[in-house]
């Protein structure tokens, strides 16, 4: 290898470089999504992103629920933000041990949809966060398998 290659080698090292903050955030997604003992999987360690963000607004959409006073009684509305917040930390932590985490992620994402009969503009949220959670299964599927296609050609 002349010195030209060791530097464009050396180069194209660098830039795989993650920044400390960078690499904490990947490494939590993949032990979340069980990625840290064997093979990484793309598609789980999105829908660990996804689930952990909406577990923020699936709160605030409870706590609007019970602000507004749209159900009756008033409490409703906590119990049902904290249901579906309990229900994206159950979906988190099964995602480690096959595919049941991301079935429940789907359930969860059908309840954020349909908390928009009583919070109407829920829908728009639950919507977004729905369609991102497609796009993250559907890619992140399709990067697992190109992956493992590139890893059985190397052998």
């Amino acid at each position: 290898m002349s010195r030209n290659d060791d530097s464009a080698a050396s180069d194209s090292e660098e830039e795989l470089i993650l920044s400390p903050s960078e690499s904490v955030a990947h490494n939590s997604a993949m032990r979340i999504s069980g990625g840290s003992g064997g093979q990484r999987s793309t598609r789980k360690a999105l829908a660990s992103i996804v689930l952990g963000f909406e577990l923020i607004i699936v709160v605030l959409i409870g706590l609007t629920i019970f602000g507004l006073g749209l159900t009756d009684p008033r409490w409703l509305g906590l119990v049902i933000g904290g249901t579906l917040a309990v229900l994206c930390i159950i979906s988190l932590g099964l995602l480690r041990v096959g595919e049941v985490g991301i079935v429940l992620g789907w359930i969860t994402h059908a309840l954020m949809l349909a908390t928009a009969f009583i919070l109407p503009t829920a829908l728009f949220v639950g919507a977004v966060f729905t369609a991102l959670w497609v796009y993250c299964i559907v890619r992140g599927g399709k990067i697992d398998r190109q992956r493992d296609t590139w890893l059985a050609s190397l052998n």
